[in-house]
This record gives C-alpha cells, structure tokens and sequence, in this order.
C-alpha cells in the first residue's frame, strides 16, 4: 500500500480496535469511544430543517412535508432550527452551527449531505414532524336481503403522539462507505487519491469509521431520548431507516422527528414557543453531554 497517510491512520486505528467493546440494539453502549483522534473537539454542528417549498411553489424531495390542520412541517423545523442555533452558539461558544436552509425554500437530500460534509459537520441533525397516514374504515350504510351493505371511508389518524429519533441502517452502508471515503480524501493533504475499494487496508480504515459514526449516532439518539423523557415528552424509541440524508453525511447523524403535526394537541405543542423552546432545550442539553463525553475521552 503506497498511501503513508493512510497507513498511519489504519495502524493507530489498529491498536485500538481490540479494546472496543462490540453493541447491539438491546446493549447499553459504551459513554465514550476511544477511537477519536487525539484533542478531538466538537467543532461544527449542521443543523438541518427538514423538508421546504421550491421557488416555482412546488415541492422537492418527493414530499411536502406532514402538514396538521393549520401548520407546516417545513415551517415547524425551520423554526425549531433557527432557535435550536441560536442556542447552541449562545451555550457553546466554540462551536459553530451550519444550518442547511435559513428560509422556507427547499434543499435536495443529497445537497443537504454534502453542505455537511463541507463544512466537516461534527454532528448531523435532522428535524423533521411526524405523521400518521388515514385510517380505512367499513361502515354499515343498509341491508340487502337482510344482510348489511359495507362502504370503506378514509378517517384520519390522529393518534400518533411523541419523538422518534431515527438512524441510518446498515442496507446503505455502500452509500455511506462512499461519503466517507470522499472526506477522507479531502481531510488529509497528504491523501491525494481514494482508499482503494479492494486494498484490505483502506477497507478496514473505512469500516472503523462506519462502525464508530454508528455507534456514535446511536449514543447520541439514546442521550436525546434521555433528555426527551425528563423533559416528560412521551417516547416511540430509536429506529433504524435507510434514511439518504443521514448515511450520506460522513459523521455522526441523527434525525428527529419532534411530534406529530396532525394530532391536534401536538400541533399545539410544535408550533408555541414554549413547545419549540423545550425541544430545543433538550438538543442543546443532549449535544452537551456528548460533546463533554467524546471531549474527555479524546486523550
């Protein structure tokens, strides 16, 4: 293997792959991950409203968004993420926060992954609004020959209620190999060409990271979730989706789906100050936590 950046970054990675303790959904992860370059420090955090309008008026990225019965989800996220900045940069004051749309007008998926990885995010997060879909239901509307004649209507479902946070699933990996393969190129000056895909080398330097962006994703949805349930936010847990914005960013990446915008208590919620302040206060004490854990685990 020619590349000698490269191989310096796969043997210190070497040492410390043996002493890293192996995870699954129903484990308690570890609080810090020793595989974190020396004085490591959170630096830059993209912050991404979900979803937005085109300017002709017409929607991007296949879907408008949820929308409740007076509310938009573009305009709940974009709320939540200009306050959700403002908080972070006032808390933390070494860190600057990347937003990936400032105004109502959408950003393609693949766009919004790489204004992160331009800007060597630290941490990607994603705020979105859930939603449930209508129900179907049989109704009885007459008989016939004394038996009941059904008709099938569609009644909305508003009984969806709480957070979900959501991380990327290992059938994107190759994507994911991908975006951190491109960074790699590009953080490191003595590295002027890719990790070879079929160099056993590059592709155990490239897994480390997919398994430490991983497990970093997950502690970071779990200490989001922690904060939520202080906070007394109802809980739905952390699921795994092949979600493009989040495998495409080279870095730790969750997305948060903050409520559901078509219950009418919720909506409530989302849109008051008060709900949107709680939200964001309980980011901001999530991203805290982990920063001071990664921080004090780098040596």
């Amino acid at each position: 293997m020619k590349n000698k950046a490269l191989k310096r970054l796969i043997y210190g990675l070497s040492l410390l792959v043996a002493f890293l303790p192996s995870f699954s959904f129903a484990s308690n992860f570890s609080k810090k991950d020793t595989v974190i370059a020396p004085t490591y420090k959170i630096r830059t955090i993209v912050v991404d409203p979900g979803h937005g309008v085109r300017p002709s008026g017409s929607y991007g990225n296949f879907s408008a968004g949820a929308k409740g019965s007076y509310s938009y989800e573009r305009n709940v996220t974009l709320a939540i993420a200009l306050k959700l900045r403002t908080e972070i940069e006032k808390q933390l004051s070494d860190v600057k926060v990347v937003l990936t749309r400032s105004t109502e007008e959408d950003v393609a998926w693949q766009k919004r992954a790489d204004i992160a990885n331009e800007n060597k995010g630290d941490l990607f997060i994603s705020l979105h609004c859930n939603s449930l879909a209508d129900r179907y239901v049989r109704e009885v509307v007459g008989h016939k020959h004394h038996k009941p004649i059904y008709h099938t209507v569609e009644v909305p479902n508003r009984s969806g209620k709480g957070v979900l946070i959501l991380v990327y699933g290992f059938h994107r990996s190759k994507e994911e190999e991908k975006a951190i393969n491109e960074n790699l190129v590009e953080g490191d000056l003595e590295m002027n060409t890719a990790p070879d895909p079929n160099d056993p080398a590059a592709m155990i330097l490239i897994n480390e990271y997919k398994r430490k962006y991983r497990k970093q994703s997950i502690h970071l949805a779990e200490l989001l979730i922690n904060e939520f349930t202080t906070d007394g936010r109802q809980i739905e847990g952390i699921r795994e989706q092949g979600v493009l914005v989040l495998c495409h960013s080279a870095m730790p990446a969750v997305l948060v789906e903050t409520g559901y915008i078509n219950n009418p208590d919720e909506e409530a919620y989302l849109n008051s100050e008060s709900g949107q302040n709680e939200i964001v206060a309980s980011i901001v004490s999530a991203i805290k936590n982990y920063k001071s854990e990664v921080e004090t685990a780098s040596p």
